[in-house]
Order: structure tokens, then C-alpha cells, then sequence
């Protein structure tokens, strides 16, 4: 239902400076908020519509502190907030029969507007003083018992008490009668020319149940921006069945308008959460190689959804979304960025208290990667010789002269130093390597990282014996593998038969073979890469540590070849076996780290976690419990999402530039969802029993 927006009513003294758009009168046009806050140390005050009454001493006291240049008093008046309430509601607080005089108290986080900052903030503070910056109307919780029909709204405009770089706090009074009965929520309008982030909004001087908070952590957009006003309720959780029968109306309102329509282009204002699938990753308007295929929506390449964003299609391919308009630029914002949609709470923001920022990890991110461009177009040079990659360590690769805090944020990984006024890039060097530098040849070390290296996901009990694959022979070749059992019994030197390892589970596995062996044929065709399909077998010993076995790589019919497939041991009899078992293991460690960061990082963390969080804001309240139980384990990860899609994931990107895949990496993940993604095993223990 659309909120009522009465003609304009200025007072007739009053010189307009500038389009006022939203009046004191608003709403249902009752006039039951007063104005609690003087911009003037005087004994009585006048607000913009020629209402006079006497300030209070406390007010004088706050406001001279705001006004005050000490950053001591400011902070002091911000942390009083709470004598604020007790003290103010003590002074002015009336209770009669019929009505209680309420102090709503809003605190907001200032944030710079960008690129006209000086500008929006010179608007922002007229509109303080003529407007009032900050609107609210309280919503009864219940219906009108006499009729059924909705209790009329109490109005009020909050004016600016509290002004530091910290917090800025809006106060306005309420008279709230008997018969209003408990407030359930609030409207709020910004009349400001920029958006706001308000953190809370708090009701004091309920004599009987003290304070009501009512929890925003929410952006709102100026009025001309929205045709809707913002509705937060309070901390209580209600179930759909049990919310009070007053603000069912705004409960059904607030989830349509975070379900959109489905149509039109998003604007970063928006907080609209819709479905789509991955039909952004490519990007051939600009570059016909970078063609990629629609992951989700089809059988061949299913997929989870993601946050729609309603681009324009690519001209050369109707079924992908275009990159090109990218940049989106909010002058009124003062705005300039570039970006994917997500619905604007997902958003990183000042007022996000992380060490996470986006623009400084993109910043180092931006820097460190044409470092490594010959690394990664030239990859037959990169590294010929061992000590090259030592070199890494030690030497540093030398990069342009930046500010040396780009590297705080990834300090475990990269460090950057000075050098005779040079800058050097440099890997930090593993702790295990410090110890033993060739410990990452050895066989234990090997065996060690499944479990306690990057990925413990993917090795599991082996459950069958022989191990066979569930592709289709008539494809890729016989089904059976050969790592037989001689070979086994073999390795593990007569301390048990195969039979009694699987019955002691003892045998365990990485098994990349069914995921990457469709993929092989397409891999190989592309320049400077190569992929098996591989089977990696462990042996757990009696003192409890993991050693492999046997490694298995397979390669299906191509050409008209038949199926290649060599098992490979580390008990070899000359230099060129040991080094060929050396050769087969860095294969696995290649497909190992792939699966990882495409399969256990970003599918099952990040992608499928987001049709979740979409659906939470379509189906579920934001006074549902369960809303309230997920919400805080879900903000900001569409915005990881996005830029993930933007510099990581997309075409020519991050992932496609370093894993040996190349651009088919994210078809593996497509495959690695379709055949081991299944919710109920997302879990612990689940996950490791099934393992």
C-alpha cells in the first residue's frame, strides 16, 4: 500500500531556500512530534515552522558540547547517550492517564559522499536546519480494537544534536497515548540530498518497560530517490503466525519491495534481491575469446543462482549479460565506482567495522597481478630452474614504488620491502620450509598437507575395492582402474592385505579422476597447459601418519588413441623413477590446489551460500527469528561474490590466468556441483562421515 504524501504546508514567515519535500505534515497529518534540540544556547528556541517552547538545560549542555571544537567533549556527549536517555526522560517525562511524552533518540554513522562531499554536506546541513534531516512516524503494533482498522501514526521530526566524525544523533519527542499502545515500528524518511546509514533508533521514557531499540544497521536513501518510506521494526522476533495483527500490512509490504518485480537494470540505491544465473563471467563484446558459457539455468552446466543485476545482453551473445556497463557513477552521491549490483546493505561501508577494505585490497591487487603477467603468459619460462623459485623467497621480484601499508592486509602471504629506493615483492616463506627447505619434496609432507594443508575437503575412505569410475566406458575409455592390488600389497610391504586395509580403513584417496577427465581433451588443446584425470592412494600406517601409495593418471581416447593410463610408485628402482613419481605428484598438487579454490572455496563457500541469502530476504522478515539467527553470518558476502565475479572468476581473469584449466576452470565447478554438492552433507560431522 503507498504511504500518503500531503501537499507541502510551510510556514508563511518562512523564506525557502530550496524545495522542501517532505513538511512537518505528513503521514496521516497528526501533528505529535515536537522538536527537542536548539541550534541556539538560548533559554527558548523556534523551530522552521514557528513552534516555540523552552530548552532544557540538558539540551543546552548537549548542544554546546557538539558545538564545542573539543574532540574530548564530543566524544563525552556521544558516550553519555545512555544518561542522555535516563536524564532526559527524568526532566520532561509526563505520564498521565492518557498519554506518555516518548524521546526517540536516532544515531547515525557519518560517512563521506565522495566526490562532492563538500557540497552534499552544505545541503545536508540546511536541510538540518529547515527541514529537519531525519523524519519518523511510530506504527502501533496492533489494529484499532474498536473497528479493525489501523491506529492513526504519530509523526515527528528529529532534529541534529549530536554532530561528530564519530556518530551524529537526531532526537525528536512523541506524546504517545494509552490507547496508541505498544510501538511495533517505524517509518523513517531522509531528507537529505545523500543517503544515510542509521545504526538505531532508541524510545525512551516508557516509565514500565524502559527503552525500545529498534536495530537498523541499514542505509537509507534520500526521499527523491525512493518512493517508499523505510519501515525497521523493533528487536522483538515474531513468527508470520504471530505478528501482531498491526504491522502485518508493513511485515507483507517490506518483503514485496525486497522481491522487485524481476525487471529493470539495478541501481546502487536499490535493495531489491532477485535471482539469475552466471551469465556475467564472460565477456566477448570485448574479446571473442573471452565466450563463455551460462553456468546455471541448464542441464549441462547446472549451477546456483545469483543476485540478478538486469544489464544490458551482450551483442554478440543474447544469452550473457554485458560487462561494459560496469561503471556506475552516482553524481548526487558525489559516487564513482565500479562495481556489480548487490542490494546496498550488502555492500561494504564505512560503517562496517572490518579490517576488510575493499579498495585498498583491490588497490594491492591490481598492483601485484602484472607482476606477474610473464609469469603467467609465459609460463615455459617462468620457472626453469628450482632456484628461480626460490627466488621468490629470497630475491623478490622488483615493483613499482607504493605505499607499504597495500601489504598489511595480506601480511602471511606478500611482503614488500625497501630496497636502495627500489621495492621488492616478496613471498613470505612457508614455516615448514624454514625448518626443512626441501620438505615440501618429501613423501610425508605430502601425505600431511591432505589433512592439514589448504584442502582437508576432498580426501576420503576408500569404500570399494577395485576402484572404478562412473563415466561412460563408451567415451572415455575402461572404467577400471589400474592401481591393482598387487600394487598395493606391494607398497605397503606385506603389513596386511588389501582386504584387511579396507576392513581396518586403512586405504584413503583423492579422487579428481570422474571431475577432470571429461575436461582433458578441451585443456590440452589450449597452448602451455596440460591435465590428467588422477587417483591418488594413501596408506594409514600403524603410527597413525598418512604415506601414498600410488599415483593414477588417465587420459581418455583423443584422436583416435586409445585411453592412456600410468600408475606411478615411490619405491622406484632409479633416478628416473623417483623423479617421474616427483613429475606425477606435482600433477596432483596442481589438480589439488584447482579444486580447492574452485570446488571447496568458491562453490561451496561463497556460490552456494548466496542463493540462501537471497531467498532469506524474499521468503523471511526481518523480524522473523530465523532471519535474525542467519542475517549477521550472511552480510557482506554478495559483495565478496561480486567482486569475485568482477576480477576473480570472469574471463581472463585471476582464476583462468593461474590454474592449468585455464578458461574451462569454471566448467570443472559446474561439474564438481552437479556430482558432489548435496546440502545435508555441507556440515560437520555429516561431512566427515560421509568421508
Amino acid at each position: 500500500m503507498k504511504m500518503l504524501n500531503p501537499q507541502i504546508v510551510p510556514h508563511p514567515s518562512q523564506k525557502a531556500l530550496f524545495s522542501l519535500q517532505k513538511p512537518f505534515l505528513s503521514g496521516n497529518g497528526n501533528i505529535n512530534g515536537t522538536i527537542t534540540c536548539s541550534s541556539s544556547s538560548s533559554s527558548s528556541s523556534s523551530n522552521s515552522y514557528g513552534f516555540r517552547r523552552k530548552s532544557t538545560s540538558l539540551e543546552r549542555n548537549v548542544t554546546a558540547n557538539s558545538k564545542s571544537g573539543s574532540n574530548g567533549r564530543r566524544r563525552d556527549a556521544t558516550r553519555s547517550l545512555k544518561a542522555v536517555f535516563e536524564t532526559e526522560a527524568a526532566a520532561v517525562s509526563t505520564t498521565t492517564e492518557k498519554s506518555t511524552r516518548v524521546k526517540a533518540v536516532v544515531l547515525v554513522k557519518p560517512f563521506s559522499s565522495g566526490l562532492t562531499d563538500g557540497l552534499m554536506k552544505g545541503l545536508d546541513v540546511l536541510t538540518d536546519v529547515f527541514v529537519g534531516g531525519v523524519h519518523l512516524e511510530l506504527v502501533a503494533a496492533e489494529l484499532d480494537p474498536t473497528n479493525g482498522d489501523e491506529k492513526p501514526t504519530l509523526r515527528g521530526v528529529g532534529k541534529l544534536c549530536i554532530n561528530t566524525k564519530e556518530e551524529m544523533v537526531y532526537e525528536a519527542d512523541f506524546n504517545i497515548s494509552d490507547e496508541f499502545g505498544e510501538v511495533g515500528a517505524i517509518l523513517v524518511e531522509n531528507e537529505h540530498h545523500s543517503e544515510m546509514f542509521i545504526k538505531e533508533i532508541v524510545l525512551d521514557g516508557f516509565l514500565s518497560d524502559g527503552p525500545l531499540t529498534f536495530s537498523c544497521e541499514s542505509w537509507v536513501s534520500p526521499n527523491f530517490d525512493t518512493q517508499d518510506k523505510r519501515i525497521f521494526f523493533s528487536t522483538k522476533s515474531y513468527l508470520p503466525s504471530k505478528t501482531p495483527s498491526g504491522l502485518k500490512k508493513y511485515r507483507k509490504k517490506e518483503l514485496e519491495n525486497k522481491r522487485g518485480d524481476g525487471t529493470g537494470q539495478r541501481k546502487r540505491s536499490d535493495r531489491i534481491y532477485d535471482y539469475d544465473v552466471y551469465n556475467d563471467l564472460g565477456d566477448p563484446d570485448h574479446n571473442p575469446d573471452f565466450a563463455r558459457p551460462v553456468l546455471g539455468g541448464n542441464k549441462e552446466y547446472p549451477y546456483p543462482r545469483r543476485c540478478r543485476t538486469g544489464r544490458h545482453k551482450s551483442k554478440r551473445d543474447p544469452l550473457s549479460e554485458s560487462r561494459g556497463d560496469n561503471f556506475i557513477v552516482d553524481l548526487l552521491d558525489g559516487d564513482l565506482f565500479e562495481g556489480f549490483y548487490v542490494p546496498r546493505d550488502e555492500r561494504f561501508s564505512q560503517a562496517k567495522e572490518s579490517t576488510f577494505n575493499n579498495n585498498t585490497a583491490f588497490s594491492a591487487l591490481h598492483l601485484v597481478a602484472p607482476t606477474f603477467e610473464g609469469v603467467i603468459h609465459n609460463r615455459a619460462e617462468a620457472f626453469p630452474y628450482f632456484t628461480e623459485i626460490d627466488s621468490l623467497f629470497n630475491e623478490g621480484i622488483h615493483i613499482p614504488k607504493v605505499n607499504r601499508n597495500l601489504f598489511d592486509i595480506i601480511p602471511n602471504l606478500l611482503k614488500a620491502v625497501a630496497d636502495t629506493g627500489n621495492h621488492l615483492l616478496l613471498y613470505a616463506t612457508p614455516k615448514f620450509v624454514n625448518s626443512d627447505k626441501f620438505g615440501w619434496l618429501r613423501d610425508v609432507e605430502f601425505a600431511r598437507q591432505t589433512l592439514a594443508g589448504v584442502n582437508p575437503c576432498c580426501i576420503e575412505l576408500v569404500k570399494e575395492w577395485p576402484l572404478k569410475s562412473k563415466l561412460d566406458p563408451e567415451v572415455y575409455g575402461p572404467a577400471e582402474s589400474a592401481i591393482t592390488t598387487e600394487i598395493v600389497e606391494q607398497q605397503i610391504k606385506g603389513v596386511m592385505t588389501v582386504e584387511e586395509a579396507l576392513k581396518q580403513k586403512k586405504l584413503f584417496m583423492l579422487d579428481y579422476h570422474d571431475i577432470l577427465l571429461p575436461f582433458v581433451e578441451r585443456v590440452r588443446k589450449q597452448k602451455g597447459t596440460t591435465l590428467y584425470g588422477s587417483r591418488t592412494l594413501f596408506f594409514l600406517t600403524p603410527e597413525n601418519t598418512l604415506t601414498p601409495l600410488a599415483i593414477e593418471l588417465v587420459c581418455p581416447p583423443i584422436d583416435g588413441n586409445p585411453q592412456y593410463k600410468e600408475v606411478f610408485t615411490p619405491a622406484g628402482w632409479s633416478s628416473t623413477d623417483l623423479w617421474l613419481w616427483k613429475l606425477a605428484r606435482a600433477h596432483v598438487l596442481a589438480h589439488d590446489s584447482g579444486i580447492h579454490q574452485l570446488v571447496s572455496h568458491w562453490v561451496r563457500t561463497h556460490c552456494c551460500t548466496e542463493p540462501y541469502i537471497i531467498a532469506s530476504h524474499r521468503q523471511l522478515s526481518e523480524m522473523h527469528p530465523i532471519y535474525r539467527l542467519l542475517h549477521p553470518h550472511f552480510r557482506y558476502t554478495m559483495e565478496i561474490n561480486a567482486l569475485a565475479r568482477e576480477k576473480l572468476i570472469n574471463a581472463g581473469g585471476i582464476i583462468e590466468g593461474a590454474f592449468s584449466p585455464f578458461k574451462h576452470s569454471m566448467e570443472i565447478s559446474s561439474v564438481a556441483y552437479d556430482k558432489l554438492w548435496q546440502f545435508d552433507l555441507q556440515a560437520l560431522p555429516a561431512d566427515l562421515i560421509h568421508r
